[in-house]
């Protein structure tokens, strides 16, 4: 939901690389004629789904999933080695949801913990409205209740239950009605109500629950002295929360400045993002933050040590850089070290690392501005990436 439009005028910031319009020489994918979401970068544990194992260097087709029939797409985990648990889910317009990937942990929610590199059917789920991939866990809402799979080992799913054995199909998170949002990070849980209050449960480490302490939480809690929220977003370890207002509140790990408050101390509760007060939409990526604002550019914010800001240079940001040369954009998302964005003529750029070909563009070579996955035309509207990982995807 957008907050009425704000006219507050943020402080200019000088650009010396900046994202600038975005390089057409990039491989074209069809544009307008492929109806299928696409995937791109890496691929070992078949988060792609297309049925194999093998990295992209541009956008290809996820096997049987119409972007026409995608509500919601979310992707999860990332990472190396085991701790690697790459995997999506897809909510489908009528209410079911798909997921593919890794399932090392039960994330893919369909009984087993059998990796799949093509969707399959979340196990009895229909009704759905809203999805979110973490680390190694996923959630759902239906009829304003939580559901939730995959591995509870820091009480992310919710349950009060044990925490030692993954929970291969979706079970009722405690205690919460009326949700309309979630958001699962790297091992914890945020749901959005209704009433424009935050619940959060899961690993309590760095703050990221909010709630004033650092523990660990097996039930939902509210977040204190937070009201009036639109919208949330989460990322690995914190979390950016728009009020009605326009201010974006932020919590968590701050060790790169992702919560935006000109510190890299971690918060345990809400702070303020410094010079932001005239905003649409945020978006947290993976240890960063961008915010679309009301006069359509985008400000910037956290990690930056692979250009995943996209300001031209490889700085960590404590408080907003605005990227006004970038403007149109419709969704934003990040991995471990690249971001990718959706703009509004329908095209998918990328900026940042590429050396898993996350970019999409066909190389894997890193740029010094913004690349093309998608052309303009092309009929996309969002983009996700894996939370952690190299993988994009568009729809």
């Amino acid at each position: 939901m957008t907050p009425p439009l704000r006219r507050t005028l943020l402080t200019a910031v000088a650009l010396t690389t900046v994202l600038a319009a975005p390089c057409l020489s990039a491989p074209a994918a069809a544009a307008g004629t492929d109806p299928w979401v696409r995937a791109w970068g890496e691929n070992a544990q078949g988060q792609l789904g297309n049925g194999g194992l093998a990295a992209q260097q541009t956008a290809t087709a996820v096997t049987g999933i119409a972007r026409d029939d995608v509500r919601e797409l979310s992707a999860g985990g990332g990472g190396t080695g085991a701790a690697a648990n790459p995997f999506a889910v897809a909510l489908l317009k009528d209410g079911t949801v798909k997921s593919w990937g890794s399932n090392a942990t039960g994330q893919l929610g369909n009984g087993t913990l059998v990796s799949q590199p093509l969707p399959v059917t979340v196990a009895g789920l229909w009704g759905v409205s809203e999805v979110s991939a973490g680390a190694n866990h996923a959630l759902a809402v239906k009829a304003g209740r939580v559901l939730a799979w995959g591995s509870n080992a820091r009480k992310q799913l919710g349950t009060g239950l044990d925490t030692t054995n993954p929970y291969r199909t979706p079970v009722p998170v405690q205690s919460l009605d009326e949700v309309r949002d979630v958001g699962a990070g790297c091992d914890f849980s945020v749901a959005l109500r209704q009433d424009g209050t935050v619940w959060t449960w899961g690993s309590g480490a760095n703050g990221r629950l909010g709630t004033g302490n650092n523990t660990d939480r097996d039930t939902p809690q509210k977040v204190p002295d937070l009201t009036d929220v639109e919208s949330v977003s989460v990322g690995c370890d914190h979390v950016l929360a728009l009020t009605a207002d326009g201010t974006v509140k932020a919590w968590g790990r701050n060790t790169e400045g992702q919560l935006g408050n000109d510190s890299t101390a971690d918060s345990n509760k809400p702070v303020d993002v410094a010079y932001l007060d005239a905003v649409a939409e945020v978006f947290a990526t993976s240890a960063s933050g961008f915010a679309v604002l009301d006069d359509g550019s985008l400000a910037g914010w956290g990690k930056n040590s692979d250009g995943q800001l996209g300001d031209g240079t490889k700085s960590n940001r404590t408080t907003p850089v605005v990227l006004d040369q970038l403007r149109g954009v419709q969704q934003v998302a990040g991995g471990a070290d690249f971001t990718i964005a959706a703009l509004d003529d329908g095209s998918v750029i990328g900026w940042g690392a590429n050396a898993a070909a996350q970019l999409g563009d066909g190389t894997t070579a890193s740029p010094t501005t913004t690349t093309v996955a998608l052309p303009p035309g092309s009929g996309i509207t969002h983009v996700a990436t894996t939370i952690t990982g190299k993988s994009g995807y568009a729809y």
